[in-house]
């Protein structure tokens, strides 16, 4: 047996606890599958843990801790982009590897972090970043890398999952779900990441910049939360034979001039009821994805929790301790999948350039033409309809029309709704959802 490999956790949470008691659980199976021992050595924690080992040191400076000469990989788990990242640059540069679950750090700051791993022959893992406990990065930089990806679609948060299949199999309106996911643990006190997409666009960055060979580039996702979906909604896109889920979608877009790109962007989505996604219930997450020549793959299971994040965690540290000691820079896959000089500077589109399919709910009196003036309008502006449901007159004579489009670029609709609002006869401002077949 070589050298213990030692390891330092920063951040005893949910999440380092539940690192602690796996390897506490499974150690001997670690040591046999790595060829090594692995022990922890130090933990940065701001108060004292009566329950820790008296033999881990205990530390409330984590800085010092990520430059110790008595740890060799240093797992981040204390979130935010500011501290975190400034600890994660002191241990690469102390030539410690990083092992972290910090989707929002990566997503912002990957670029700068992985240049200073590569600078410094060290190597920063980070698959309980994205999908909890699914081993989607792994998946895309080594058993997809000879596939070139065309399309990625993921629920890739559990706590907006959770609201949508409540609304859809309950009834219950958003505001409800939404505290007894918070009651329930699901969502934080405050929920903005999770219920405006944020979250989810995090993740994403970092998936379509593997699935495409990209820079990391968050601030041009576009994100688009599930605050405005109403039960009326949910009901409509059930009868047309879809479900709102709230999707990420990574889409490489071959073409001429600006139709060429790449969309990235997160939304409240249709997507056919037979869907694979359209079944991924509760706090589930699910990612799939398209690619040439293996076509469709789905990875599905739990995408949050302190055991699901913990199994990420430890399968990278598992990896570094297999390299640990050699050339990482060339026996380790590269960080976002492809050779650092290698990333293309593909433009990401626009929302406005972006293309998909749509449903569209229009609230207007009960007049005679008003249909026809609808589909001519959208007729005018190059949209295809592919379904239309008018329901009973209510509220005043106000009649509810929804209309399901075939794809279309996003400029195109929003001239087209533009003058459908300016109708005489319309009452409210048009709802769009945007809507995807998954095919």
């Amino acid at each position: 047996m070589s050298k213990s490999i030692k390891l330092a956790i920063l951040g005893l949470g949910t999440v380092g606890t539940g690192v602690v008691h796996l390897i506490n659980d499974n150690l001997d199976e670690l040591k046999r599958r790595s060829g090594r021992d692995i022990t922890i050595t130090e933990v940065g924690t701001r108060r004292q843990r009566d329950d820790i080992d008296p033999a881990i040191t205990q530390n409330s400076d984590l800085m010092a801790v990520a430059a110790s000469n008595n740890v060799d990989i240093v797992i981040e788990l204390i979130g935010g982009t500011t501290f975190a990242k400034d600890v994660i640059l002191q241990a690469i540069n102390n030539g410690k590897h990083v092992v972290t679950a910090n989707k929002a750090l990566l997503a912002e700051h990957g670029n700068e972090i992985f240049a200073a791993a590569e600078a410094n022959n060290v190597h920063v893992a980070y698959e309980a970043a994205v999908a909890g406990g699914i081993p989607i990065i792994k998946v895309m930089r080594e058993a997809l890398a000879a596939n070139k990806i065309d399309w990625l679609a993921g629920i890739i948060n559990g706590t907006g999952n959770f609201i949508m299949t409540e609304m859809r199999d309950k009834g219950r309106p958003f505001a409800d779900v939404l505290s007894e996911a918070q009651e329930l643990g699901y969502a934080e006190a405050d929920p903005t990441f999770d219920i405006e997409g944020i979250d989810a666009a995090h993740k994403l960055a970092l998936l379509a910049s593997i699935a495409f060979g990209i820079p990391l580039q968050f601030d041009k996702v576009y994100c688009e939360g599930i605050t405005d979906i109403t039960l009326q909604d949910v009901s409509y896109a059930e009868e047309l034979g879809y479900r709102i889920k709230h999707v990420g979608f990574a889409v490489r877009r071959d073409g001429d001039g600006d139709k060429a790109g790449i969309e990235l962007r997160v939304h409240p989505t249709l997507i056919p009821q037979d869907a694979l996604l359209a079944n991924v219930n509760g706090v589930k997450n699910a990612v799939l994805v398209n690619s040439h020549p293996l076509g469709q793959t789905l990875y599905y299971g739990d995408g949050a929790g302190a055991g699901a994040t913990a199994s990420a965690v430890m399968a990278d540290v598992m990896d570094l301790v297999r390299v640990l000691g050699s050339d990482v820079a060339a026996k380790h896959v590269p960080h976002l999948s492809f050779q650092p000089e290698q990333l293309s500077d593909t433009p990401i589109l626009r929302a406005e350039q972006m293309t998909s399919g749509y449903y569209l709910r229009v609230h207007a009196f009960d007049n005679p033409g008003v249909l026809a003036d609808i589909t001519r309008i959208l007729s005018d502006a190059g949209i295809n309809i592919d379904a239309i449901l008018q329901k009973p007159a209510h509220k005043a004579g106000q009649v509810p029309v929804i209309i399901l489009t075939l794809p279309v670029v996003e400029s195109q609709m929003n001239l087209a709704i533009e003058k459908i609002e300016n109708l005489e006869a319309i009452t409210d401002k048009v709802v769009r959802i945007r809507l995807d077949e998954l095919a």
